[in-house]
């Protein structure tokens, strides 16, 4: 949907300053709507950006600071008594633990809502994730209970539910580059996706407010082209490279082994319970796929995922071979490529 034919909103942004938030809140602005972005005093992987780092990454946007955890700091600091036609909330658990999930997931978002009814919001747009059609991890059933609510505020509803996007499945590209293997959970094959760009989600997030089939609806969307296994994706890197493959295979029951573990421990070491989950949402991601699932068969469905978009995930790779993974902001998701010391953060292709 072209800018010229959308109709200028003011919209609340919460979550701008995440990966998919950013990309979101340019579209908006680039539609002609006036934009205001909740964020954090520190913000972003780590809290490295600062207000003025903030304020550089969202031009054409109103910044206002606040706290979406706290209902005080929310209505005096973000909402501040204005009106607002619609909300797009891009929130997400940056660690994946149990209680910040819920913090995070479901009562920061229950707070947002019903900051966007005060405030006069007619259009709640939510971005969820397709993995919440099995759900197995906290921060699953916290994104679902908030759904559950916003289908029964009242309130016109989009709840976007992408597959994979195209950082999660940038953990290993510098590895690869740097000569070593790509590493395969079982034979490669156990899962697939159809991954979306960030540029094409935002876009596809912006459609809602002024495309009557996405209103009242829950919208599973994936990128343009077929299903790709994480073997394909070696495939395509090494393709990309000009070498032959080459793989480190990693047994799904070693997986196994490390969440039973570390959930034995849990029950005697309470501050094991966010790395007993981190476990679980590590093998959670190695054996399930993020396509639509179908009832019928009981299986992942790729023809039945939309695909939306033009950027591939064989476009990106090459980008990002020649031009590095610069804006990408890898933070928890680099599994593959993290230190030592950053062990047991999030996996790739975990809550965002």
């Amino acid at each position: 949907m072209s800018a010229a034919a959308v109709a200028p909103r003011r919209v609340l942004v919460a979550g701008a300053t995440g990966y998919i938030g950013r990309h979101v809140v340019a579209e908006l602005v680039g539609r002609g709507h006036e934009v205001v972005c909740l964020a954090r005093r520190r913000a972003g992987v780590a809290g490295a950006m600062g207000e003025d780092e903030i304020r550089a990454a969202l031009p054409g946007a109103e910044i206002r600071l606040c706290r979406v955890t706290d209902d005080r700091s929310l209505r005096e600091q973000g909402v501040r008594g204005d009106r607002f036609d619609a909300v797009v909330s891009c929130l997400a658990t940056r660690t994946g633990g149990v209680e910040d999930s819920w913090e995070i997931e479901h009562r920061a978002n229950r707070r947002v809502l019903e900051a966007a009814v005060k405030a006069g919001a007619a259009h709640f747009v939510l971005l969820s994730a397709i993995c919440v059609q099995r759900p197995r991890l906290a921060f699953q059933h916290a994104k679902l209970a908030f759904e559950s609510e916003l289908v029964a505020s009242g309130l016109r509803y989009s709840i976007v539910r992408p597959t994979a996007f195209f950082k999660s499945l940038s953990g290993q590209v510098e590895a690869v580059r740097r000569g070593r293997p790509f590493t395969l959970f079982g034979d490669g094959e156990l899962t697939a996706c159809k991954p979306i760009a960030e540029t094409d989600l935002a876009r596809f997030l912006a459609d809602c407010l002024d495309d009557p089939a996405k209103r009242d609806a829950i919208l599973p969307v994936g990128g343009p082209g077929e299903a790709i296994t994480p073997r394909r994706q070696a495939e395509l890197l090494f393709e990309l490279l000009g070498r032959a493959p080459r793989y480190r295979r990693v047994p799904v029951p070693v997986l196994d082994a490390a969440v039973a573990v570390l959930s034995t421990g849990a029950r005697v070491v309470p501050r094991l319970r966010d790395k007993a989950e981190l476990a679980r949402i590590g093998r959670y991601y190695a054996t399930e796929s993020m396509l639509v699932w179908n009832e019928e068969t009981g299986l992942p469905d790729a023809k039945a995922t939309p695909s939306f978009g033009d950027e591939t995930l064989r476009d990106f790779y090459a980008r990002v071979l020649r031009e590095g993974l610069e804006g990408q902001s890898l933070g928890d998701h680099a599994i593959f490529a993290r230190s030592r010391r950053q062990r047991g953060r999030r996996p790739a292709g975990g809550p965002r």
